[in-house]
């Protein structure tokens, strides 16, 4: 399973579509085996093609903070399971992941500016 998280600074990002890149991590048998970033393109989250790129890298997770309904449909269009409201360092969230503790939130952002 390969997971990505919208990240800034060692954080998840609040934003899908403003992040400063992408952590993607790989796991195989619930462990961590790997770990890379990704840069994020520049623009609107849903509109940028990041979704087909993190498809076409085997990503099937999204781990995010908040993104528009455009985003999610997107993502999930390429058959991207979205979890929203993800928040804090990287390695913590990666381990309430693993351990079956994170859940979305159903909050969608509904503009553009939102944060």
């Amino acid at each position: 399973m390969k997971i990505a998280i919208p990240t800034r600074d060692g954080h998840v990002d609040d934003h899908f579509g403003h992040c400063a890149y992408y952590t993607i991590i790989e796991i195989i048998d619930g462990k961590v085996t790997g770990t890379s970033r990704l840069a994020s393109p520049e623009g609107c989250g849903c509109k940028s093609g990041i979704a087909t790129v993190l498809r076409q890298m085997g990503i099937s997770v999204m781990l995010a903070g908040n993104m528009g309904q455009g985003a999610k449909n997107v993502l999930e269009a390429q058959r991207i399971e979205v979890i929203r409201g993800c928040s804090g360092k990287i390695e913590d969230l990666v381990t309430s992941f693993l351990n079956g503790e994170v859940r979305d939130n159903g909050e969608v952002c509904d503009h553009h500016d939102c944060h």
